[in-house]
């Protein structure tokens, strides 16, 4: 087979390697990857959201299946065009990926059934949403409603600060077009919880969980990134939790959308919160999470393209989705100054003696010398029996890579391994 995976990432690169695992895989493209990919598959300069230049490719390459990993071309279409000509995809279509792409239709899907949220409006204005924030107070929480990268979500502390972050939006374009309306939320307290499950339209099987690491610096202070770091699984993932969030989010979930139309087949992520009330959804994503993905899909035993083109084919329910018992630790090493302004070009090299997994996000390759090429470098990932030795061996094995202005959090896991459940 011949298959095509879309995006240029961590999480691209870890999918890429699991896929690598099936020997049916004859050969693998990425569109457009990076340079620390190119001994996994064969790079091809297409941009993640160039629409048109992707299915030209595909067709012309004659792909046998295709992985759409990132947000941006799944909510343009991507999974809609490819099937116009034939070919099959992992990821939902334009109508389903609206559960990411639109925070304010996911609100009102989980309003409409009964899935647990927080309280929530919807502004397009700076002075309606002024009077709605001191109405509530603060803390409390204000999100673009359209794709910003991760990075559209402000939890401000006081009134001043949430104002502040509508009038950045609304008024100043800080996220384009995605900030034209933002959705303002109340504050939730609790533990945090990322679930990725495997989704054929109607069954549900959910992935070992995990827990992100957003804020830049350690002790969860500093701004928000993309993530620098992760955990699975989640020690706050209980059993009740999980039976909870079966029952009262995942499926009512998947069966929403079906009934709104939107069927979703793929992998949708549930970001969550486990407060003194009951689990609640934080946020819907229509695709693996990174660097969730680096933590959840080292840890599978069965064969992820099987499983992939299960969700496609409707046949999940019939296939095997099986995690190992132990545990994974990822450690971003990232450039000085992300998630603000970074230097690239220095040059990455790894000792013999490292023993983990490296999943490469921003480099490129020039004159056969790996080069830091964005602000999330990559990924160190080990895994272990525990939770603790995964951790350990992560940061042994961040001693062993090297690069100019490389900076990482000291404390991925540490709240995990110290907080009661």
């Amino acid at each position: 087979m011949k298959l095509m995976v879309v995006g240029g990432g961590g999480r691209e690169h870890t999918i890429i390697k699991m896929l690598k695992k099936n020997e049916s895989v004859e050969k693998i493209y990425a569109l457009p990857g990076n340079g620390g990919m190119a001994n996994d598959c064969e790079l091809v300069d297409i941009k993640a959201t160039d629409l048109d230049k992707i299915v030209e490719f595909a067709v012309n390459s004659k792909i046998d299946y295709a992985v759409v990993a990132p947000d941006d071309p799944l909510v343009l279409g991507l999974v809609n065009r490819l099937n116009d000509v034939g070919i099959p995809c992992f990821g939902p279509t334009k109508e389903a990926a609206i559960i990411e792409g639109s925070k304010a239709f996911s609100k009102e899907l989980m309003k409409k059934y009964g899935i647990p949220t927080a309280k929530y409006e919807v502004f397009t204005d700076v002075e309606s949403a002024s009077k709605y924030i001191d109405k509530i107070g603060a803390p409390i929480v204000v999100k673009a409603d359209g794709l910003a990268l991760g990075k559209g979500v402000i939890i401000a502390q006081t009134v001043e600060e949430a104002k502040l972050a509508v009038k950045d939006m609304i008024e100043g374009g800080k996220f384009g077009k995605s900030g034209d309306s933002v959705v303002i939320e109340e504050f939730l307290e609790g533990p945090e919880i990322s679930v990725l499950a495997f989704c054929d339209g109607e069954t549900v099987k959910p992935m070992v969980s995990s827990m992100d690491h957003k804020r830049a610096l350690d002790n969860d202070q500093g701004l928000n990134t993309g993530g620098m770091g992760t955990i699975a699984p989640n020690p706050f993932y209980t059993k009740e939790r999980e039976k909870e969030c079966m029952e009262k989010i995942f499926l009512p979930t998947v069966r929403a959308m079906k009934k709104e139309g939107r069927e979703f087949k793929g992998c949708l992520y549930f970001g969550l919160m486990a407060t003194k009330d009951g689990v609640k959804v934080i946020e819907y994503n229509c695709r693996f999470g990174d660097p969730e993905t680096q933590v959840v899909l080292p840890l599978l035993k069965s064969d992820l393209l099987t499983i992939m083109q299960a969700t496609t084919f409707g046949t999940l329910k019939d296939t095997e989705v099986e995690f190992s018992d132990g545990a994974c630790a990822c450690v971003v090493m990232a450039s000085k100054g992300y998630p603000e302004s970074y230097q690239k070009g220095f040059e990455i090299t790894v000792d013999d003696d490292f023993d983990g997994e490296l999943f490469v996000a921003g480099a490129k390759l020039e004159n056969g010398k790996l080069l830091t090429n964005g602000g999330r470098v990559l990924g160190v990932v080990s895994t272990g029996k525990s939770l603790d030795s995964a951790i350990k061996s992560a940061y042994e094995n961040v001693t062993k890579v090297h690069f100019d202005n490389a900076y990482y959090r000291k404390d991925i896991g540490k709240r995990a391994l110290s907080q009661k459940v």
